[in-house]
């Protein structure tokens, strides 16, 4: 017992105390010596192995091409000249910490995205910051558990439940044009698009999800602000390398106001799948509902097929792993859609003879009519204005790029390997400016994807969805309502470009702006002309 107090007055002694701190700080020197090393030898390793790529000039062997990939116009125009230099492919170092293969042709795209999903995983560099926000839903996960999610989400996206949305489409649609005749009429008649369009998206997504009426359109709502912080948070997240660390990210400013974005939106969404549950398991115990795949005197949205969908063993989805569900659907599909119907809506504006032609088929289509609604059999009847919508998505491409890991070493054509977990970037962008690929890659001519043509395109020169096992599960939905928003707009409004009124006159042009999804720096604005007041009746959503 004196022995044990000796030796105890000594460590509560200053000396003790120093002597301890000491130890400790050893320690931690030589846990940071391990991991620096460790991290040198894995950079070694990876340098090595894909030698096999061209790589662009680096600053260092050390810090790679670390700051040069950016998010501006300027990157952008980087990435055509890597593809106008490498014609396929190259080797991209972030520092020690991320070792990229950046593939821009549809012979090396194609190997990635269609490898089974099973050997494919997706990468910390893009995914990680959203594990936060969508848990382990089906863009993130992988393996089995990403297989099972996708064959009970797979129902959700079939034709005769994405017909049930086309009068929310309408809808929505509907305020916003309402809105835009108000701004007209006030003298208003250039506008920013991607203001307007990203609200809209939000209300539609809203009315088809959740069956829930937002309003966003025409007042503020807690739950879509914190939907729009937190795209614009995982933007600024992505841009400071510090930053990928959480335990840095979680004490600074930026991580303390993600989580109180969060906390809104998850919210948000568990008190809606509660709510939607209890009201399922209410009808079972009462025997309203002697159909389990129906609910009564609602068309089922997103959130009630996904309650009632059940794995070949029975098994449903947890409410956590709902939730997680409808938050993805929630972010995946609002600022991919506006921003493709921003993009269509400007390259029509500035190419007015496609534009009347489009006009003119969609107003073939509801001639006769006694409102202007498109209905679900007209998006069939609708080819050139398909064949615009596409050209847009290849030439302003929502998503620019995927990223995938893979579990085996994957081979390439030409005898280059990607060796297993090095970070595969799939440039969509790149690949959709390729002038090997496409003639006149910066020119919009819809005329591309006329059918005629379809023989002579490589399978995955157009991959706006991505492609393959792990492509997008919404494209239908995206696709579908593309369509009504820009049939809708053409009927209604004339468009030409514009500039933003604050600013005056411009000559520069528009610059775009690629983040989460590719933007307008300053935005994208639009004059509009209203045309014939049209005879407008609100589609039954109901």
């Amino acid at each position: 017992m004196a022995l044990f107090q000796t030796v105890l007055c000594q460590v509560l002694s200053w000396k003790g105390i120093c002597l301890v701190l000491n130890v400790v700080a050893t320690g931690l020197l030589a846990a940071a010596a391990v991991w620096t090393l460790k991290l040198l030898v894995r950079h070694a390793w990876y340098t090595h192995k894909l030698s096999c790529f061209n790589k662009p000039q680096t600053h260092s062997w050390l810090v790679g091409h670390l700051g040069q990939m950016q998010s501006t116009e300027e990157g952008l125009l980087q990435v055509d000249d890597l593809v106008q230099k490498y014609k396929h492919s190259c080797c991209w170092f972030l520092g020690p910490f991320y070792h990229l293969v950046r593939l821009f042709h549809p012979e090396y795209v194609r190997p990635l995205l269609m490898a089974p999903a099973s050997i494919t995983v997706k990468d910390e560099l893009i995914y990680d910051h959203l594990r936060p926000w969508l848990g382990q839903s089906l863009l993130i996960s992988n393996g089995e558990e990403w297989s099972r999610r996708r064959r009970l989400l797979t129902p959700a996206f079939h034709f005769d439940i994405l017909k049930n949305y086309v009068a929310k489409f309408n809808s929505s649609t509907n305020t916003m044009h309402d809105k835009w005749r108000r701004l007209v009429a006030e003298g208003r008649t250039t506008l920013e698009m991607f203001d307007h369009v990203t609200l809209m998206t939000l209300d539609s997504l809203l009315k088809c999800a959740f069956s829930y009426k937002s309003n966003c359109q025409e007042s503020t709502s807690e739950y879509v602000s914190a939907i729009v912080k937190l795209s614009d948070l995982i933007v600024d997240r992505r841009q400071n390398i510090l930053h990928h660390w959480d335990w840095i990210y979680w004490k600074s400013r930026q991580g303390k106001q993600f989580k109180q974005a969060l906390s809104i939106v998850h919210r948000f969404t568990r008190e809606v799948v509660q709510r939607r549950r209890a009201l399922i398991n209410q009808q079972r115990e009462t025997g309203a509902q002697s159909d389990r795949t129906t609910t009564p005197q609602r068309k089922k949205d997103f959130v009630d097929i996904i309650l009632l969908s059940e794995d070949e063993d029975g098994q449903g989805l947890s409410d956590e792993e709902i939730q997680a569900e409808a938050n993805t659907f929630m972010f995946a599909g609002h600022d991919t859609t506006a921003s493709a119907i921003c993009w269509t809506l400007y390259n029509l504006a500035r190419h007015s003879h496609y534009q009347e032609q489009c006009r003119q088929e969609v107003m073939d289509v509801t001639q006769g009519r006694d409102g202007q609604e498109i209905e679900w059999e007209d998006l069939s009847n609708l080819p050139f204005t398909t064949m615009c919508i596409r050209e847009s998505l290849r030439l302003h491409s929502p998503v620019q790029a995927v990223t995938r890991r893979y579990t085996q070493d994957m081979a390439l054509p030409e005898g280059h390997t990607v060796p297993q977990g090095a970070i595969c970037l799939v440039s969509i962008y790149g690949t959709h400016h390729n002038p090997a690929v496409w003639t006149d890659p910066h020119e919009f001519n819809p005329l591309r994807f006329d059918p005629s043509n379809a023989q002579s395109r490589a399978s995955h020169a157009f991959i706006p969805f991505s492609s393959g096992p792990r492509n997008c599960i919404g494209q239908k939905f995206a696709l579908a309502e593309l369509r009504v928003v820009v049939a809708l707009t053409l009927l209604r409004f004339r468009l030409t470009p514009g500039v933003n009124p604050e600013l005056g006159s411009s000559t520069g042009g528009v610059r775009r702006l690629p983040q989460l999804v590719l933007r307008a720096e300053g935005g994208l604005w639009l004059q509009l002309e209203p045309l014939n007041p049209p005879n407008v009746r609100e589609p039954t959503d109901e």
